[in-house]
């Protein structure tokens, strides 16, 4: 049980902490625990008194029933876990979360002008494959029992949807266009167009999103000092404030080199 918990916090946080409250509100949705009412989006109930501002987030949080309840969290940590840990376009943990919000966002957007629904999640996993296999063309991958083109996944969970759940199919197209609007907007515009990145992560959220003092590392703690009033640098005497040598110690002589007079 400690290896398994150990594993479990030693995955990246982000892909953790989602997959986990994806899996928790489903098997309490399913299994009738928790009311369904309490967690759908609905933009009138955002303008409420007090307004319901959580609906923009659980509306991601509820899998498909039955075996969608195991594989949609697996799918949302396993795609969210390759952005966070080794794609070069996500180079912080704020890039991550920021892509989540604005593909989110626009996924929200899309399914309220067009498709009418009102809970979100297989289009942002869709769209989290999109955007993970746009940089491994060329990779196989393996999708059930068969190996494809690693760019073709998204592709073959449409297909999959196609064959045994049709309605999801519009949902998952708002998806994969957000995904590629991100694509568009934030690299294909900037590096072929020579415009700039339109959805550059904001300051604010990089200040939220800042690495702790205390970092606990597998072998030990690690403390970082605060360094207010700028960083210190070392003196050319070797003296430092707060030494807890004695004062005659604190400066250094002049050399004497050994077998001299």
């Amino acid at each position: 049980m400690a290896e398994i918990m150990d594993a479990y916090w030693a995955a990246p946080p982000l892909a953790r902490n989602m997959a986990t409250a994806v899996l928790i509100t489903s098997i309490g949705v399913h299994m009738g625990f928790l009311p369904y009412h309490w967690l759908y989006f609905t933009a009138d109930r955002l303008w409420m008194l007090p307004p319901e501002i959580w609906r923009p987030f659980t509306s991601f949080l509820l899998s498909s029933p039955q075996l969608g309840i195991i594989l949609d969290p697996y799918f949302t940590f396993q795609y969210l876990s390759q952005l966070e840990l080794g794609n070069p376009k996500f180079p912080n943990k704020e890039d991550v979360l920021w892509y989540i919000f604005t593909v989110g966002g626009l996924i929200v957007v899309l399914n309220r002008l067009f498709t009418g629904q009102v809970f979100f999640l297989q289009g942002l996993i869709i769209a989290l494959c999109y955007t993970v296999t746009q940089d491994q063309r060329g990779v196989k991958a393996g999708f059930f029992f068969f190996t494809v083109p690693a760019q073709l996944l998204p592709y073959c969970m449409l297909l999959m949807s196609v064959l045994m759940s049709p309605g999801l199919v519009p949902l998952q197209l708002t998806g994969i266009f957000a995904a590629h609007m991100h694509d568009f907007l934030s690299r294909i515009y900037p590096e072929f167009g020579g415009g700039p990145n339109l959805l550059q992560t904001p300051a604010f959220l990089s200040r939220l999103v800042e690495t702790p003092r205390i970092l606990r590392r597998e072998y030990g703690t690690a403390i970082r000092p605060p360094q207010a009033g700028g960083q210190s640098s070392g003196s050319s005497t070797g003296a430092s404030t707060g030494s807890v040598l004695p004062d005659s110690w604190k400066t250094r002589g002049t050399g004497q080199r050994l077998g001299g007079n």
